[in-house]
């Protein structure tokens, strides 16, 4: 039987979201229909309030979650009602060519529930990353529920299915971070903060936080990093180099996604070292290099999806880390708030003024 709940709704692009009643189906064949306890306001669904990411309006937005499974679709066996769960936006089909050469993390067809859920005047809904989780309820393929240990906070556990996940993964998955490297993280709000902790968690020796926020780099210092630089006031390339013997760092992880950033990660990296783009562009940025130095520095330019995460693997695993006090994801979460503060928050998030603020159901 259909349900009715509350959700956080773009109507149109760059209208203030709104709380609406939306339509929830019963779990058909593949799903799972989830009670949402904690949903994180992450930069993402900003974009789509946006339309940075599509115009495939209303969106449902909302996707960093945590809850627990209400109900089954009838073929559903790995995960059943009653279940605590991290919901995640990357469902491993196990039968495309990257699955079966046994690379899961990059599968090319993951897959969302096939039904919609929608307004009350039956507008179909799009939801964010294929979740939408700023609801009381969603529905989901079964294949985006991971079930973790259920004495972690929800508002904890659901940052780990984007924003500290992507950052975690960008570093030690995607970047192949090693004890005694040196890493360099540009940007360290939410994602660049969690990749922080990844290069700790992976033995860096020295980690350079960059910015150009007195208020997050000082965050980054209580996260793990050794050196902060101020990018408004001195050359991040420069400064970069000046801390690692004028060579560069092993690992350079862009967390902000724009065409200057990159390119100071390009340069700001040791000969034959990495670059790690996390950070989301926009669809109109370009970028542009010399090929020469492309050619000429060696080395590795890559893209993090979804911080190369199994989601199988990775969660019930960074869980296991925080419940040992091995990594620290209530550091992450600055406030707390209910379906109807995301719009301030959004404009909170746009100030610099929070890691990442929490929507508790």
């Amino acid at each position: 039987m259909t349900q009715r709940v509350q959700g956080v709704v773009a109507l149109g692009k760059n209208e203030p979201v709104r709380v609406e009643t939306v339509l929830v189906p019963d779990a058909g064949p593949g799903e799972a229909v989830v009670r949402i306890q904690a949903c994180g306001v992450c930069h993402t669904d900003l974009h789509y309030k946006q339309g940075g990411i599509g115009d495939d309006f209303p969106f449902l937005l909302g996707h960093e979650a945590a809850g627990v499974v209400e109900q089954v679709g009838p073929d559903v066996t790995d995960v059943a009602p009653g279940d605590f769960v991290i919901l995640n936006w990357r469902a491993v089909c196990g039968h495309c060519r990257a699955c079966l050469r046994g690379r899961p993390w990059y599968c090319f067809d993951t897959h969302n529930a096939r039904q919609r859920m929608t307004l009350a005047d039956g507008r179909e809904l799009s939801p964010a990353l294929g979740i939408g989780a700023f609801a009381e309820k969603t529905l989901v393929a079964a294949g985006q529920c991971t079930k973790v240990d259920a004495s972690v906070a929800p508002a904890v556990a659901g940052l780990l299915g984007c924003g500290v996940m992507a950052g975690i993964g960008a570093a030690i998955n995607t970047g192949g971070v090693e004890r005694g490297d040196t890493v360099a993280v540009i940007g360290c709000g939410g994602v660049g903060g969690a990749a922080i902790v990844g290069a700790r968690l992976a033995g860096a020796a020295k980690i350079i936080a960059v910015d150009i926020d007195a208020r997050t780099l000082e965050t980054a210092r209580s996260m793990g990093a050794t050196h902060t630089v101020d990018s408004r006031a001195t050359d991040m390339v420069d400064a970069v180099r000046e801390l690692t013997g004028g060579f560069g760092a092993d690992v350079v992880i862009d967390a902000v996604g724009r065409p200057e950033t990159y390119r100071q990660a390009f340069y700001a990296r040791d000969l034959a070292g990495t670059v790690v783009l996390v950070g989301v562009p926009t669809p109109e940025m370009r970028l542009e290099l010399p090929l020469l130095d492309v050619f000429g520095r060696g080395g590795a330019l890559k893209s993090s999806w979804y911080g190369d995460c199994l989601p199988s693997r990775d969660f019930p695993m960074l869980v296991d880390l925080h419940q040992q006090g091995r990594i620290d994801l209530d550091a992450f979460v600055t406030e707390t708030i209910g379906l109807g503060d995301v719009e301030d928050a959004f404009a909170r998030m746009h100030d610099g003024d929070v890691l990442r603020s929490v929507v508790v159901l």
